[in-house]
């Protein structure tokens, strides 16, 4: 069982800049696409980016490309989201999400391919 716990979240003004990070507790990360989606008050959960196992591989969401880098330190069993040039439409709760075992560990961009996830951490951007 793998459970991710993300960190980091917080309140922060239009055009700053937050990093959040993952951590797993149970078993290791290793070998498998990692993800973090986001859910605004009254909207379906959306994914934002994702990383594979190896992290060489990389994909965004439109809406924050140029603007979110995901990482991860597969040492460390950690996930990291960079987000720059925050606006309020980026304004959620952002979850980490395991993905399931794939021979290729390729990033995922669907919300059903992920086995686990963490509890959220909120953040908000004022205007």
């Amino acid at each position: 069982q793998v459970q991710p716990v993300e960190s980091g979240g917080g309140l922060v003004q239009t055009g700053g800049s937050l990093r959040l990070s993952c951590a797993a507790s149970g078993r290791t990360f290793s070998g498998l696409a990692m993800g973090w989606f986001r859910q605004a008050p009254g909207k379906e959960r959306e994914f934002v980016a994702s990383v594979s196992w190896s992290g060489v591989g990389t994909i965004y969401a439109d809406s924050v490309k140029g603007r979110f880098t995901i990482s991860r330190d597969n040492a460390k069993n950690t996930v990291s989201l960079q987000m720059n040039s925050l606006n309020p439409d980026d304004t959620a709760v952002y979850y980490c999400a395991v993905a399931s075992w794939t021979p290729t560990g390729t990033p995922s961009r669907i919300a059903n391919e992920y086995a686990y996830w963490g509890q959220g951490t909120q953040v908000t951007v004022s205007s």
